[in-house]
C-alpha cells in the first residue's frame, strides 16, 4: 500500500511512521510519501526517521515531495494534517479572540471558526486533486477542526472521507481502565458515546452488558485517576449524569479557562511556534534528529490543555507516551484494507448513506440531520465506516450539538458559497460569543490577521 500524508512536515509525522515500523501495523505500508509545501519542514522531519532507531522488521521507504500531482498518483490512501498560516496562524487564531475577552482556542469558539475558514479551501483542494490522481483512495482527515473539515469534504468524496480525533477513544480507554475493565484495541462494546469533534460525552460503558459508568462517577478515588474526573470533578459529573470530552471544560469553565490562559506567561500556539522555530532548522543539523524531536514532543504533550490543570498536576505516563491519534488512523486504514473490523469512535455523517434523506430511525444520533457529520461509536470495515446507533441525547447535550452544528454549516456555507454574510453569521452565533456586534469584531480581526480571507467573499 502507498500511504501519501498531506502535511508530511507535520511535528507528529514521526509518530504515523514509527507506528508503521514495529507493532501490529508493521506490513501495512510499502512506501510513505511525504507531502508539503514548506520543502524546508519536509527536510526536517526526513531527518528524524533517518535518526529513528531501526525496527526489528523493514521500514516503509519514504518519498518527499512538494509537488501533489505526483504526491497523489498511485496512492492508496491519504492522510491530511495541514496548518494553513501555520504556527504563526494559531497565535492568531488565539490572540484575535482573547483580545476581545474571549476564549481564544485552536478548535473551539472563534478561533476553530478562523482556522476553518482557512483548512476547508486548502482540503477541498486536495479533495479535488484525489479525484482526479487516486479516485479510489481513502482520505483519512485529521485537519482541524476535523469535525468541519470532513463535512465539507462529504459533498466532494462522499463515503472515501472520514475525519478521526483521538480524545474521544482516549476518553473512553481511560474511563474502562479506571473501572477496571479495560477495553481491547479496536472494539467498544457497551460504549455509548454522541456528540461532535471536540464536544461530545461518554454515556454509557457496559462491556460485560451492566452500565459501569454510574459507578465509575460516584467513586471519587477511580475519577481521579483520569485526566477528565480531574478536569471536571464529581460534583460536576455527577449532576451531568456521563463524562464529557476534555474540550467540554471550555463551555463548563469558560471564565476559568480564559482567566487560566491569561495568566500564563504565552498562549499554547505561541509556545508551539517558539519552540519549532528554533527546532526545525536544529533537527536538519543534529546527528539524532529522532532524540531531539521526541524530547520536543514530550515537552509538547505535556503543555497540552495546560490552562485546565491549574493545580500543578502533570499529564500521565501513558498520554506522554504518544499513541493517540496515528494509531486511530492506521487502525481504520487497516480495517478499511481488509485487515478485520475495527469498531472506533469517528467523525462520519450521521446517516449510514452520506446526504440521505434518512429519517430519525436511519440516523446514528437522532436529533441531527442525516447528512451531518457526528463524532460516534462506528464499525469499519472495507466498505467504510458504518455509524452505529446511539441513545437519543438529553435536552441540554442535544441544545449543544444542534447549536454547534448550525455554526459550522454556516461556516462551511461559508467558503462553499463565498458568503461573508454566512461567516459572520458563524461568528456570532457560536455559544462562546453569542454576540453580533462581537462576530463582526471577530471577523474584522481574523481578517485583519489573514488578508486571504477577504479573497474568499464574493
Amino acid at each position: 500500500m502507498r500511504l501519501m500524508i498531506a502535511g508530511g512536515g507535520g511535528f507528529r509525522v514521526p509518530l504515523v511512521y514509527r507506528a508503521l515500523c514495529t507493532g501490529p501495523f508493521a506490513g501495512l505500508v510499502r512506501e510513505v510519501v511525504l507531502y508539503d509545501v514548506d520543502p524546508a519542514r519536509l527536510a526536517a522531519i526526513q531527518a528524524v526517521l533517518r535518526d529513528m532507531p531501526p525496527p526489528e522488521g523493514s521500514r516503509p521507504a519514504v518519498v518527499i515531495s512538494t509537488d501533489l500531482g505526483q504526491a497523489l498518483t498511485g496512492t492508496d490512501m491519504v492522510f491530511a494534517a495541514i496548518r494553513p498560516g501555520g504556527t504563526e496562524g494559531r497565535i492568531a487564531d488565539e490572540r484575535v479572540a482573547l483580545d476581545v475577552g474571549l476564549l481564544g482556542q485552536e478548535t473551539t469558539g472563534a478561533g476553530g471558526i478562523s482556522y476553518a475558514l482557512r483548512s476547508i479551501p486548502h482540503m477541498l483542494g486536495l479533495a479535488e486533486g484525489m479525484r482526479h490522481y487516486c479516485p479510489d483512495a481513502w482520505l483519512i482527515n485529521f485537519t482541524n477542526p476535523a469535525g468541519m473539515v470532513t463535512e465539507a469534504l462529504v459533498p466532494v468524496l462522499g463515503r472515501k472521507v472520514i475525519g478521526i480525533c483521538d480524545s474521544a477513544g482516549g476518553l473512553v480507554q481511560r474511563a474502562a481502565r479506571a473501572v477496571g475493565s479495560p477495553l481491547h484495541e479496536g472494539t467498544l462494546d457497551g460504549v455509548g458515546y454522541f456528540g461532535l469533534n471536540h464536544l461530545g460525552w461518554l454515556y454509557k460503558l457496559a462491556p460485560g452488558g451492566r452500565d459501569l459508568l454510574p459507578e465509575l462517577l460516584s467513586d471519587r478515588g477511580a475519577l481521579e485517576t483520569m485526566e477528565e474526573g480531574r478536569l471536571f470533578g464529581q460534583h460536576t459529573l455527577d449532576k451531568l449524569g456521563c463524562l464529557p470530552n476534555e474540550y467540554l471544560y471550555y463551555y463548563y469553565q469558560t471564565d476559568q479557562a480564559i482567566e487560566a490562559i491569561l495568566k500564563q506567561r504565552e498562549t499554547r500556539g505561541t509556545s508551539i511556534h517558539h519552540q519549532q522555530s528554533s527546532l526545525y532548522p536544529s533537527l536538519v543539523e543534529s546527528s539524532n534528529a529522532y532524540a531531539m524531536w521526541d524530547a520536543a514532543r514530550r515537552s509538547r504533550e505535556e503543555g497540552y490543555l495546560a490552562e485546565a490543570r491549574t493545580h500543578g498536576e502533570h499529564r500521565d505516563e501513558e498520554d506522554l507516551a504518544g499513541g493517540g491519534y496515528e494509531r486511530v488512523a492506521l487502525s481504520v486504514m487497516r480495517a478499511l484494507s481488509g485487515g478485520g473490523t475495527a469498531q472506533l469512535i469517528l467523525n462520519v455523517p450521521n446517516s449510514p448513506v452520506a446526504g440521505s434523506s434518512a429519517n430519525a430511525a436511519e440516523v446514528a444520533l437522532p436529533g441531527l440531520p442525516g447528512d451531518a457529520v457526528v463524532e460516534v461509536p462506528c464499525e469499519v470495515t472495507p466498505d467504510g465506516a458504518l455509524p452505529l446507533a446511539q441513545e437519543r441525547p438529553g435536552g441540554q447535550f442535544l441544545t449543544l450539538m444542534q447549536h454547534v452544528k448550525e455554526v459550522e454549516r454556516l461556516t462551511v456555507q461559508a467558503v462553499r458559497d463565498c458568503d461573508r454574510d454566512a461567516a459572520l453569521q458563524a461568528f456570532a452565533a457560536h455559544p462562546l460569543v453569542g454576540s453580533a456586534s462581537l462576530g463582526a469584531e471577530l471577523l474584522d480581526g481574523y481578517e485583519a490577521a489573514f488578508p486571504e480571507l477577504r479573497g474568499l467573499w464574493k
